[in-house]
């Protein structure tokens, strides 16, 4: 599934709009559907030299029950609308530590492009679509997808958000990456082979100075699949070993034990 262009905040204003009328007329009786339309009716007839047409007595509806329903002015909703969004913009707002890697180290634009896959919820996803990257969500737990997308829908960001029902060995990039982001077990999932494979195109795909965050378990420790298959988690010294070339650190250990490996891929000379 394409990304949709970023919408206009007045074109969002319109399908608000729209929404809210139309929710209205869902909930109450044909009967009072008929009045309202009774009502555009007398009021289209009051002023001189209008030709009374279906368009134009439906739109006299919409207006009737948009004074009813009290629904704000361009300008007030876009206020409030503007506030909203800079709230999302903030990790906090998600649960998130505005030091952890995903904060800091993924940059923020209209034109970057982030795959995150295997994470245990949707608040990275939110959170970089809200800060403007297009963002790409994967993971096998068809639930997880459903409410990433249910997220960004409340949060008026699903124009930023697809999401992929399936694991890494399945999916092939049809856009140029600027961030990847992998939860303990995207990787650790796989087969050494399609895991090998996997790195390579991810790094094929992946732009210069585009960042890969790999989130990795205590040494030795196992994490559980979604069949409920202990797995063993990818070891540091396999991520390092495929990602030579690359300028790699470890982030800092979190409560839990894991840690998150950072590569970044330096320009070809």
């Amino acid at each position: 599934m394409p990304f949709q262009n970023p919408r206009s905040l007045k074109y969002e204003y319109e399908l608000y709009v729209e929404r809210e009328i139309e929710d209205y007329k869902d909930s109450i009786p044909r009967s009072a559907i008929l009045k309202i339309g009774d009502e555009a009716v007398a009021s289209l007839a009051r002023q001189p030299q209008v030709a009374l047409t279906e368009l134009l007595i439906w739109q006299e509806v919409d207006r009737i029950i948009s004074r009813r329903l009290r629904l704000p002015t361009y300008q007030t909703w876009r206020r409030r609308r503007l506030r909203e969004l800079e709230k999302y913009r903030r990790p906090e707002t998600w649960g998130l530590d505005p030091n952890a890697a995903v904060c800091r180290a993924v940059e923020h634009a209209p034109d970057r492009h982030v795959l995150i896959a295997g994470t245990i919820d949707e608040a990275p996803a939110l959170y970089l679509a809200a800060n403007g990257c297009a963002v790409t969500a994967l993971d096998p737990a068809a639930d997880l997808m459903q409410r990433v997308l249910a997220a960004a829908q409340q949060a008026g960001l699903h124009d930023r958000v697809r999401t992929y029902h399936g694991d890494l060995a399945a999916w092939h990039p049809d856009v140029e990456l600027h961030a990847v982001v992998c939860g303990a077990t995207a990787l650790a999932r796989l087969s050494p082979a399609d895991r090998a494979r996997v790195i390579d195109v991810l790094q094929s795909a992946t732009a210069d100075g585009g960042v890969h965050l790999v989130e990795t378990i205590a040494a030795g420790a196992q994490d559980v699949g979604a069949d409920g298959t202990p797995t063993i988690v990818m070891s540091l010294e396999e991520l390092e070993s495929r990602y030579r070339g690359w300028n790699v650190s470890l982030e800092r250990t979190r409560e839990n034990g894991s840690r998150t490996f950072l590569a970044r891929k330096e320009a070809v000379a």
